[in-house]
């Protein structure tokens, strides 16, 4: 008999798991949300990877996959041999993928830290252009290996983008872009706005101007900017939809459902934004008949045009670096919003700490450090609700021993830090928003602390993090300074829906609609 610890009562994000990872029956779905004494489903289960205590309970398996559950710490499985009945059931790496889940602390230490050189590979769904051996190498998020290649993107993007002088130099930017924001947002002064697009947008024309030195959006088409959202949304979520080609990997050319035409069609029509930009960029070089460009240098463009990079690397980086990390960005902010709106104590002082520090209209990036109870509020939306809750999936590159449990070679692995961040162990009522819990706390984001991952650690930490967290905090706090907030239709703050809609990235599953009025 296994039970489960309350930080399952947040059912979407698992239910959701289960859906996208597995086929089984509704028995198994409903033993796991509702918490039941026991699993039961029509294909029996193994006990395999519980053997040591805080990993994992149960499998849940079918003929394809076998999908781990944490275990409570109070209690541990004795099974020997567990780990080479989970080998043999992984066998034929062909026919089946197996699927484990580390939800625990001491999990999640063993999986990114002590074991992340054997545990950093890429778990690549089919339906992403990066499952292309040709294209892979030129992914930065779904390299099989972590590669000299790989490494040599980390480190390009590192020093022109992510170093804290890159970061710096580009505050202006999103300063500019944040005022359009604002000034977008005068206009609809008592008219409902759904905060994801308009943070959508900002955050995209952002990094549009910081890679190509262009906006790609425009505020006064506000039904483009949703399109583009949608589409954007749409691809996250077909990376993790239920994907026979996934559960049996060579079934992977038939695309038997369709969702890799999808996908590559919703990709192509995402491309289509920035194509001519680079097209005509490379042109007006060429026309110039200068081959060192190095002392015109202004965008990241640039940077990969003088690198020899084809247009179509370039297309596929900017897929990666400027839809994918929009979509995680804006569904931040709106969670913030979300939960201050329903806190209204916590919105009350968030608010006086911005008006008593900063009297001026639009808060610059550089006085983002003097607010603390921000930047508290900030870490309390990414513990409840992460970019990624269970991270980018990993690989084992080699079989490997961890917490006394054999991994096989090729096996998916995931780390829940949605869980893990709502382990009642670990924190104080995990459900609830307190902002307070960081005040004088040296618990931070950048992977050190195993019971908070919202960026992950080791190898494959999330390398934009120190720009992400500038863009989030900016759009955050000009939020809250700029204008007073009020839900539709005389709606109470308790009654705000935050149920969550998992893909790649969390994010909330009826949009955010609040009503914005000027602060004079």
């Amino acid at each position: 008999m296994a039970r489960f610890s309350n930080y399952w009562q947040q059912q979407s994000v698992v239910s959701s798991l289960i859906a996208s990872s597995t086929i089984i029956n509704s028995d198994i779905v409903n033993g796991v949300t509702q918490q039941l004494p026991c699993i039961h489903g029509s294909h029996g289960f193994s006990k395999c990877f519980s053997r040591h205590q805080s990993f994992f309970s149960h499998v849940v398996s079918s003929s394809s996959i076998i999908v781990a559950f944490p275990l409570p710490e109070t209690q541990t499985f004795q099974s020997p041999g567990d780990s080479t009945r989970a080998k043999t059931m992984a066998t034929d790496r062909e026919w089946t993928q197996l699927v484990v889940i580390g939800s625990s602390r001491k999990a999640a230490s063993e999986i990114l830290k002590t074991h992340d050189r054997e545990l950093s590979g890429r778990c690549v769904p089919h339906v992403s252009f990066a499952k292309d051996p040709k294209l892979n190498e030129d992914s930065i998020a779904w390299t099989f290996e972590c590669t000299d290649r790989w490494k040599f993107f980390r480190s390009l993007m590192r020093n022109e983008l992510f170093s804290s002088k890159a970061v710096d130099g580009q505050s202006s930017t999103r300063e500019a872009k944040a005022r359009e924001m604002i000034d977008f947002l005068r206009k609809k002064e008592g008219e409902r706005v759904k905060i994801r697009d308009i943070v959508f947008a900002y955050i995209f024309n952002a990094l549009a101007n910081i890679y190509l030195s262009k906006d790609l959006l425009n505020y006064d088409q506000i039904g483009e900017c949703q399109r583009v959202c949608g589409l954007v949304r749409e691809m996250m979520e077909l990376h993790t939809a239920l994907n026979i080609s996934d559960l049996y990997p060579i079934l992977g050319r038939l695309d038997l459902q369709g969702l890799s035409r999808k996908c590559n069609e919703g990709e192509g029509r995402i491309q289509e934004l920035w194509r001519g930009v680079i097209k005509e960029r490379r042109e007006g070089r060429n026309d110039t008949g200068d081959d060192d460009n190095s002392s015109k240098r202004k965008d990241f463009l640039d940077v990969l045009l003088d690198g020899e990079f084809s247009d179509e690397q370039i297309s596929l980086f900017l897929v990666e670096l400027l839809a994918a990390v929009s979509d995680s960005t804006s569904s931040t902010v709106e969670w913030a919003m979300a939960e201050l709106m329903r806190n209204p104590q916590a919105m009350k002082r968030l608010r006086e700490e911005l008006a008593g520090k900063i009297p001026e209209e639009l808060i610059a990036e550089s006085s983002l450090a003097k607010f603390p109870y921000l930047h508290s509020c900030f870490k309390e939306t990414l513990r409840l609700h992460p970019p990624a809750p269970f991270l980018i999936p990993h690989r084992a590159t080699e079989d490997c021993q961890v917490m006394d449990c054999t991994i096989p070679k090729d096996a998916q692995v995931l780390v829940n830090v949605w869980a893990i961040a709502r382990d009642p162990d670990k924190w104080e009522d995990p459900l609830c928003f307190k902002p307070e819990r960081f005040l004088n706390s040296d618990l931070d984001y950048k992977g050190n602390h195993f019971e908070y991952l919202p960026f992950g650690s080791g190898r494959r930490i999330c390398a934009g993090m120190p720009m992400a967290v500038k863009k989030v905090q900016l759009a955050f706090a000009n939020l809250i300074h700029s204008f007073d907030w009020s839900l539709p239709n005389n709606m109470l703050p308790d009654e705000l829906d935050m149920d969550e809609k998992y893909g790649i990235t969390l994010m909330k599953e009826q949009p955010l609609e609040l009503i914005p009025k000027w602060r004079k």
